[in-house]
């Protein structure tokens, strides 16, 4: 299959590493940089699955002298929020004190600083520190608008994924490369590793279930990097009419698939540590069913119940609390499992939810509309209640997953876990 891209900007690790060899560890200079334009995806693979990881890992962020020849002189938007930090300082702080002029920081969900709801709506503001203006892009205003792009050159992304279909910062970045091509605005993506990048699974988005929380035709667990899943958007065409943005990708120093990576800050509110991440993909389908996952609990994503489990061995009682303000079921007693135990933190499963539906006296009302735009799919409903055992349910995916794995290979910057 021929892929056609607009030229994309790569900073190789492979050069990187090559040349700081000859020249001496620390030197700096520009020269370190190689910069090239693939015309087919191949290529790219077969350079990018020699890079060696024996060194300790640096996210994209933290390689300052790679990109800031790239902002210097330029009027910089930042999209970032709490997990945008290299070491203990903020992208933010730590490229105004290097001079760079940023002007706008664009929001995701949870907003800036990483504190609100799941699905609140997040207001524009002004950093109390800096007194730069923050612009919202989580409710009515998801992409950037060409009059919030005036003052801005370049944009930057610099968020931390957790490798989930339906975590909505891929969704965010998605629109920002879709304003950056409708502009003529070059986006840099400061790349950070993926927790749950060392596996793939669970079924592909039907283009008829597509939402904020499930935009592209890829499986529930997708297996990239953020800088990954940008360029597979642009090498796809997958922005609104088949565009293309202009993007540069600073891949993280030695990392690879396989690497096992904690993150440093938790991701949102209800993600508060790697229990929580490693079980988020199989444990957010519940969010479109009447059972909890633990919102308004020290737990968060590592204990599931409801009033309509048959089973009262465990229980919760949901409470408000910071991140999570109005839980579901605040208040009433909520019957199920904990999975806060480590040898409970598995990849993707379906056990969970078939045993949360199989053991529920409210069965009629186990799902909700949003369980089709979580799964990306409306045969998985079909399934779960027609009895179907988890192999039975996965083999009904697996064509569409392997053709995702082939697509997938393409687009990689790192040495894979297979």
């Amino acid at each position: 299959m021929k892929f056609d891209f607009y030229p994309i900007t790569m900073i190789q690790p492979l050069a990187i590493l090559f040349i700081t060899l000859l020249l001496g560890l620390g030197n700096c200079s520009a020269s370190q940089t190689t910069h090239s334009t693939r015309t087919t995806p191949e290529v790219q693979e077969s350079e990018v699955l020699q890079h060696p990881s024996p060194e300790p890992l640096h996210t994209g962020a933290a390689q300052m002298h790679r990109y800031l020849p790239l902002l210097q002189g330029k009027r910089v938007g930042l999209v970032v929020n709490q997990t945008s930090v290299i070491g203990q300082a903020h992208l933010v702080d730590s490229l105004l004190s290097r001079d760079i002029q940023v002007t706008t920081i664009f929001a995701p969900e949870h907003g800036f600083r990483g504190e609100a709801d799941a699905g609140a709506h997040v207001k524009d503001a002004k950093d109390t520190k800096t007194g730069l203006p923050i612009i919202s892009l989580y409710g009515k205003n998801k992409k950037p608008l060409p009059e919030q792009l005036q003052n801005v050159d370049i944009l930057v992304f610099d968020i931390q994924d957790v490798g989930a279909r339906f975590y909505t910062y891929i969704s965010t970045m998605h629109y920002v490369m879709e304003a950056c091509a409708e502009n003529n605005k070059p986006l840099l993506v400061l790349d950070r590793p993926n927790p749950n990048g060392h596996y793939v699974d669970g079924p592909v988005l039907e283009k008829e279930h597509a939402s904020f929380v499930g935009m592209h035709p890829i499986p529930i667990v997708h297996g990239l990097t953020v800088g990954e899943l940008a360029r597979m958007i642009n090498g796809e065409k997958w922005l609104n009419g088949q565009r293309q943005c202009k993007l540069t990708v600073i891949p993280v120093a030695n990392y690879t698939h396989k690497t096992d990576y904690t993150l440093p800050v938790r991701p949102s509110p209800n993600l508060p540590n790697a229990q929580a991440v490693t079980l988020y993909p199989s444990l957010c389908l519940f969010e479109g069913t009447n059972v909890s996952v633990g919102r308004g609990t020290e737990t968060p994503f590592q204990v599931i119940g409801s009033p309509y489990y048959k089973h009262k061995s465990f229980s919760f009682t949901p409470v408000s609390m910071p991140g999570a303000q109005d839980p579901p079921y605040k208040g009433v007693t909520c019957y199920g499992l904990d999975l806060t135990a480590p040898a409970k933190a598995t990849p993707f499963t379906l056990a969970y939810v078939l045993e949360m539906y199989k053991n529920s006296t409210n069965q009629e009302k186990f799902f909700n509309n949003f369980f089709e735009k979580l799964a990306g799919t409306s045969t998985l409903r079909a399934q779960i209640k027609a009895g179907k055992s988890e192999s039975e349910i996965r083999a009904s995916w697996q064509t569409a997953l392997a053709d995702y794995k082939k697509m997938r290979k393409h687009y990689l910057l790192y040495p894979d876990f297979e």
